[in-house]
């Protein structure tokens, strides 16, 4: 029997190892998952901009055709462009239309004016930095049809690209100039709802104004008329901030923490098995060895004692 007690050291080794491993990686996990959340009351966030290059790649115009003649406003102009940027189109240096740059292309609808018209595309970032110029088109605007009234009704903006968040009011001012005013004016704000009709008595700045009811990116129109029937249109990008809501409900903060400290601790159990596993061999092959040595032990004192009588 003696040979047999003396398995229960190493066994007892190895038992013990195993528990201080997992206690070590449990423990540390329930400290890790126990830390107070940030940011906490009494504490300052401070948000700021990376400058970053302007764009290199300029955009293209491959429609309309330099040298083509129009009778009718709006004009579609498209081309290529750098993915994701913002690309602003301007006549003779004035913005006529903004939209954003999708798969590599654009494509919108803007107004020229009476006569020659330079157009430029170019493309830009978030931080209203500019590419260089696209190609110059030159295309030419014939009103005849309008020649008695005076000059073609214009509108533009200081602004391409306007944000809000959802609930708030956006406000965004355009400019209504030449032609004969009063100006009827409608503004399709691009989220389904009834389009805005404004009345516009002078030449000038007015505000458009809208409450976006949830989160996106909106094509909106804008288009007037003066009182000789002369109109001008002018598309802009509208913004209502945050992310966009997905059909999938998300979980609630308790709810995911709860799952993140599940997970973890899974993982620590698991850490630690790994670290285990071989302190259980090597304990396992050592309780093995003392076996068996005590055992030749006992059978060599059993040989001697048979020898003696």
């Amino acid at each position: 029997m003696q040979w047999r007690k003396a398995l229960v050291p190493a066994r007892i080794i190895s038992l013990c190892c195993l528990l201080l491993a997992i206690f070590t990686g449990v423990s540390g996990t329930v400290s890790a998952v126990t830390q107070p959340k940030n940011p906490q009351n009494g504490s300052i966030g401070i948000e700021g901009t990376i400058p970053t290059a302007a764009p290199k790649q300029a955009p293209t115009i491959a429609v309309p055709g330099n040298g083509q003649r129009f009778t009718g406003t709006p004009i579609t102009v498209s081309g290529l462009c750098p993915k994701g940027l913002l690309i602003k189109v301007f006549s003779n240096n004035v913005f006529v239309g903004s939209v954003e740059c999708v798969n590599g292309s654009y494509s919108l609808k803007v107004d020229i004016f009476s006569g020659r018209n330079d157009l430029v595309a170019r493309a830009y970032d978030s931080l209203d930095q500019a590419s260089p110029d696209s190609n110059v088109v030159t295309v030419t605007f014939d009103d005849q049809q309008f020649a008695n009234f005076g000059s073609h009704m214009f509108l533009t903006s200081a602004y391409a690209k306007q944000g809000a968040n959802p609930g708030d009011t956006l406000s965004w001012p355009i400019v209504v100039g030449a032609g004969a005013p009063p100006y009827a004016i409608s503004v399709n704000w691009g989220d389904n709802k009834q389009e805005d009709l404004i009345s516009v008595p002078n030449d000038g700045t007015f505000v458009a104004k809208h409450v976006y009811d949830s989160a996106g990116v909106f094509n909106l129109t804008v288009k007037g008329a003066d009182k000789n029937g002369t109109s001008a249109f002018l598309q802009l990008i509208g913004v209502a901030n945050g992310a966009i809501q997905s059909s999938t409900k998300p979980k609630t903060e308790n709810a995911a923490a709860k799952e993140n400290a599940k997970n973890t601790i899974f993982k620590a159990i698991a850490i630690s098995m790994a670290i285990a596993l071989p302190l259980i061999i090597s304990s396992f092959y050592l309780g093995r060895k003392h076996q068996l040595l005590s055992l030749r032990r006992h059978l060599e004192r059993s040989a001697e004692h048979m020898d003696d009588h």
